[in-house]
């Protein structure tokens, strides 16, 4: 089935480069890497104006914040490409957090096993109804972000219940430990980060991914599995969230209701930074994980500042992301007309 689908638009590009001007070149690159040229200058500039900045504390503990993130992002990733979008991984996150903070009173296994099993099934059920039903993915995902959040406020007694991972559990050091003082966290995001660079660009999967979120009728006519591609990717989308509400859990060593609001929004915020259109068809796993960075650094720099609220982080980015669509609307029209 390989050798009939096309090649991903953000992998090779060889035919592409071949037969493309130059600003076509240039407008395809800045699509691509300019949440890392972005990232750098920032970096730079910030080792130069905070002491303490460019500190390997410092990287690390940025590393550890954007991991959660950046596991929830990569599921989004595999979304977007597809041509939909998922709402409810804030209220997921929670949801698995809250779940493997309850089940962390039997052991390891039912920590991690209990979250993951509840919110891959949410994550089909989302696949299901957009991938049978035809129901918009905006609808679809908002209704369970309601949803789960109304279930995950059911179980902890509108959140007046707080479920304790206990001391000394072989769970908490999945969150708590570390490798030469990056926590674990972070090393289960950089590996999942490789695995889903490859299932994208070198997988059949991958590029039936990339076929349907280019065009979902044209991929129907090439005879790919549509539906179920769609809800693979949910599935994935809601694995991955629960994971990182896992993960966190263990971190925290609690499941804490309130995690997870507006995660959502980071998400979606990350992956189009990172270059990834929200119609579909075009993206990477390594521009999401710039993107991710970008707004963990960003975070980092006003708190280095100091004198500014956490909330300008909600406008940086929000600035941020407007830019992105702008430009990549204004590139995607460039290149139609040429």
């Amino acid at each position: 089935m390989t050798d009939t689908l096309p090649a991903p638009a953000t992998s090779t590009h060889e035919v592409e480069v071949e037969g493309s001007t130059r600003g076509e070149r240039i407008a395809a690159g800045v699509q691509r890497h300019g949440a890392l040229a972005v990232l750098g200058l920032i970096v730079v500039i910030a080792s130069f104006a905070f002491e303490f900045f460019a500190t390997l504390d410092n990287a690390r503990g940025v590393a550890v914040q954007s991991s959660f993130l950046a596991i929830v992002a990569l599921g989004m990733t595999f979304v977007i490409i597809s041509g939909g979008i998922d709402l409810s991984v804030g209220s997921v996150f929670a949801l698995g957090g809250v779940l493997a903070a309850y089940a962390s009173q039997w052991g390891f296994l039912p920590a991690l096993a209990l979250p993951l099993v509840v919110c891959g099934g949410i994550g089909v059920l989302n696949g299901v109804l957009v991938a049978k039903t035809r129901m918009a993915p905006f609808i679809v995902t908002l209704a369970s972000l309601l949803g789960v959040r109304g279930l995950l406020l059911a179980i902890t007694d509108e959140g007046s219940t707080t479920y304790l991972v206990p001391k000394g559990s072989a769970f908490t050091e999945l969150g708590q430990g570390t490798v030469y003082g990056f926590g674990y966290p972070v090393l289960i995001a950089l590996a999942l980060f490789a695995v889903g660079a490859v299932v994208l660009q070198r997988t059949s999967f991958g590029q039936s991914v990339f076929a349907i979120g280019g065009s979902e009728d044209a991929a129907s006519l090439m005879g790919l599995p549509v539906a179920r591609i769609k809800v693979l990717a949910y599935t994935m989308s809601g694995l991955l969230a629960g994971l990182a509400g896992a993960l966190s859990a263990a971190r925290l060593s609690s499941g804490v209701t309130i995690l997870g609001v507006g995660m959502e929004l980071d998400a979606i915020a990350a992956v189009v930074i990172g270059g990834t259109l929200l119609v579909g068809g075009a993206g990477s796993i390594s521009g999401t994980l710039c993107g991710v960075l970008l707004l963990g650094v960003i975070q980092n720099v006003i708190n280095q500042i100091g004198t500014l609220d956490s909330s300008y982080q909600s406008v940086v980015s929000g600035g941020f992301l407007i830019v992105v669509v702008v430009v990549q609307t204004y590139l995607s029209r460039t290149q139609r007309l040429r």
